[in-house]
């Protein structure tokens, strides 16, 4: 046993042996004499301020106590929906888009980019021709071969690639033939590797 402990400086003992009731502030109900040793809020647009009350009483008082009291149904359902975001504005997609443009544009004439470094400023939006022609790993060689594509087509041409395949070797085409069962989920991996990638 520590005698040392911060825990044994808080413990105050009467010689008669009672303990001794914590000081602090008169308990704030009419007509009370005990300590106000808990804390009661005061309700709406006084938010942080308290009430401190002896334990029955702040007990009573939460009995009765009513955040939304003298609020119209109407009021209360706004509030909620209001509380669901953090009572912060929010705004649909797309209605500030115009801002956004604006913004952007002149984010992007306030430097000159002669070699292209950042890609999509000054009006280009595709990618670089060197960033489409990197070199493939060696999953991704594989998974465009599974697909019988070369590896430079774009995401449209990859997807149409993989429906029609999916399509011609579905065992539901084929009149429940399962032959070709094991190339159809070679194809289905391949595609979603290239999709997980980036590529599609």
């Amino acid at each position: 046993m520590n005698l040392n402990s911060k825990y044994f400086d808080r413990i105050r003992i009467n010689p008669g042996g009672t303990a001794v009731k914590d000081e602090g502030p008169p308990c704030e109900w009419k007509g009370c004499r005990d300590r106000g040793t808990h804390r009661a809020p005061k309700g709406r647009r006084q938010e942080g301020e308290f009430f401190r009350f002896c334990l029955d009483h702040v007990r009573e008082y939460n009995k009765s106590y009513n955040y939304f009291a003298g609020m119209a149904d109407d009021d209360i359902a706004a509030y909620q929906r209001s509380a669901a975001t953090g009572h912060r504005p929010t705004w649909t997609i797309g209605v500030n888009d115009s801002a956004d443009i604006r913004a952007r544009a002149s984010w992007e004439n306030a430097f000159l980019d002669p070699f292209g470094m950042f890609n999509g400023m000054n009006g280009r939006k595709t990618a670089s021709p060197e960033r489409e022609r990197r070199p493939l790993k060696n999953l991704e060689r594989r998974s465009f071969l599974a697909l019988d594509l070369e590896g430079w087509e774009d995401a449209s041409e990859i997807k149409a690639r993989y429906k029609a395949l999916v399509k011609r070797l579905h065992p539901d085409a084929n009149g429940g033939d399962r032959s070709s069962e094991d190339r159809l989920r070679q194809i289905i991996q391949a595609y979603h590797y290239l999709k997980s990638a980036g590529f599609c």
